[in-house]
């Protein structure tokens, strides 16, 4: 199982993915302030005198002390995250493809003063990429079939890791953009 512990501070913001090993390094540590959720996985220890094996269950979200960040949060822009926000869905025909398949529009092309921005990218399949070339969605007679949006810090935490647990998903998306994300 390669499950991954998602890392909160003590305000509850997502902050990193932990392998269960970091994870049972900051419970030992006695570093975790609060958890929720279901155990992910025992790690079973050594014996004590009297025969009893230790145990430490890890769940499958922590949260541990730290600075607050009250900034606004928008990941880097990359073709992975930009498909996964996409669903593997080209935005132009509606056809889902192998990432292979797949490449990053600009829904006002750079070549006309668009800027590289999740808000100005979607996911098009190569087909339908050729065919808008350097032309707006309109001007090719094109429609997009959702709007581009910048994910928050809860939408990333879930694009950027492929086995999210039922109950990290249930806490990350209650905290989705309601404007526009593919998600809701």
């Amino acid at each position: 199982m390669n499950s991954k512990v998602l890392r909160l501070n003590k305000a509850g913001t997502p902050i990193a993915w932990l392998s269960w090993q970091e994870t049972a390094t900051l419970l030992v540590k006695d570093q975790v302030l609060w958890s929720i959720g279901d155990t992910t996985r025992t790690v079973r220890g050594g014996y004590n005198k009297s025969g009893i094996r230790s145990e430490l269950n890890l769940p499958s979200i922590i949260a541990c002390d730290g600075r607050v960040d009250t900034h606004t949060f928008t990941p880097a822009l990359s073709n992975e995250l930009l498909f996964a926000r996409d669903q593997q869905l080209c935005l132009y025909c509606g056809v889902e493809h192998p990432t292979k398949d797949l490449s990053r529009d600009h829904v006002m092309p750079t070549s006309r003063g668009g800027r590289d921005i999740w808000t100005n990218c979607v996911t098009a399949c190569r087909r339908c990429n050729n065919r808008k070339g350097s032309l707006t969605p309109e001007e090719a007679n094109m429609h997009l079939l959702a709007v581009p949006f910048a994910p928050n810090r809860h939408e990333f935490f879930y694009l950027s890791n492929r086995d999210v647990l039922a109950d990290q998903m249930e806490f990350l998306k209650a905290r989705f953009s309601v404007n526009g994300s593919a998600f809701a």
